[in-house]
């Protein structure tokens, strides 16, 4: 690892005007699982790391039913799943936090830093999606927001300018008779990375045998994380039957192109693709129904 300058900002106003003024290659720090391993395997250039995790707004993690989640950008994971009202709230996100690596690893890393890195296997991502989270961006233009389906543009890249931080993750709140969940295929334990992960959410009628709204997010199948927009959109006014669950996993295949790697050949990691979304609808269609 070669040597790079190190700032830790205690404010907005500071971290975005350090990364503004940077000369040579800034990075931000939120955990440092991926970011210290990409600089010791020089798979990244750092000039000045900046570490954002004694910012308050990065580290907020506030939760109320008829206003929603704010999730700060650098929040550790284990906080989320820990928080027995966020998890019953937003199970997803407290399925993939809690895969994320060993306990060791979810004590520093974040839902934020997982988004930032934009890994097209990044498990908390697609949950974001399903859910229908929004990116709070604070920059030196001010702040925008952006849903959290396109925030990646490619292989470790995203919407990010020059100076901008990932703040805040905002999710709305829990609409009635919904339910959510996400899994991932692994090849072994010993290989932490998805071959295919999928979140799917829904929101059922009042009787609970009928979709009325649907989300389905999949990842590790192209070059980034990808929203199924057709899929869930099929699903509204469908049964929630076995069969028609099992053909929006086949609608979550168009937007699938994966590659044979060392994780597994394409073939397998399609046919993945509808055996996950079919899993996770129905999880997400029985914890909706209670």
């Amino acid at each position: 690892m070669r040597s790079f300058d190190y700032a830790a900002p205690t404010s907005l106003t500071e971290a975005t005007a350090l990364l503004a003024q940077a000369s040579g290659t800034p990075r931000v720090l939120a955990g440092g699982t991926d970011l210290l391993v990409q600089l010791r395997e020089h798979l990244r250039d750092a000039d000045l790391v900046v570490d954002v995790k004694h910012i308050p707004e990065l580290m907020e993690l506030s939760y109320q039913p008829k206003q929603g989640l704010r999730l700060g950008a650098s929040v550790p994971c284990y906080q989320i799943y820990e928080k027995a009202e966020v998890s019953t709230a937003y199970p997803a996100l407290a399925d993939a936090t809690r895969i994320v690596g060993g306990w060791q690893i979810q004590s520093r890393a974040s839902v934020g830093g997982n988004l930032c890195n934009s890994s097209p296997a990044g498990d908390t991502i697609t949950p974001l999606f399903a859910l229908q989270a929004r990116c709070v961006i604070v920059g030196p233009k001010g702040t925008r927001e952006v849903p959290a389906e396109e925030f990646c543009t490619a292989p470790g890249r995203n919407v990010l300018q020059k100076g901008e931080i990932l703040t805040t993750i905002v999710f709305p709140p829990p609409a009635e008779k919904s339910g959510s969940a996400y899994e991932r295929f692994i090849p072994r334990n010993e290989m932490d990375i998805a071959v295919v992960g999928v979140a799917s959410w829904v929101r059922l009628n009042k009787a609970g045998d009928t979709i009325q709204q649907a989300r389905v997010g999949v990842g590790a199948v192209a070059p980034t994380p990808k929203f199924a927009a057709e899929a869930g959109q099929w699903l509204e006014g469908k049964p929630a039957t076995p069969e028609t669950l099992a053909q929006a996993g086949e609608l979550a295949k168009k937007v699938a192109s994966p590659i044979t790697d060392m994780r597994g050949p394409a073939e397998h990691r399609l046919h993945l693709v509808g055996v996950l979304t079919k899993r996770t609808l129905a999880r997400a269609v029985a914890r909706a129904r209670g």
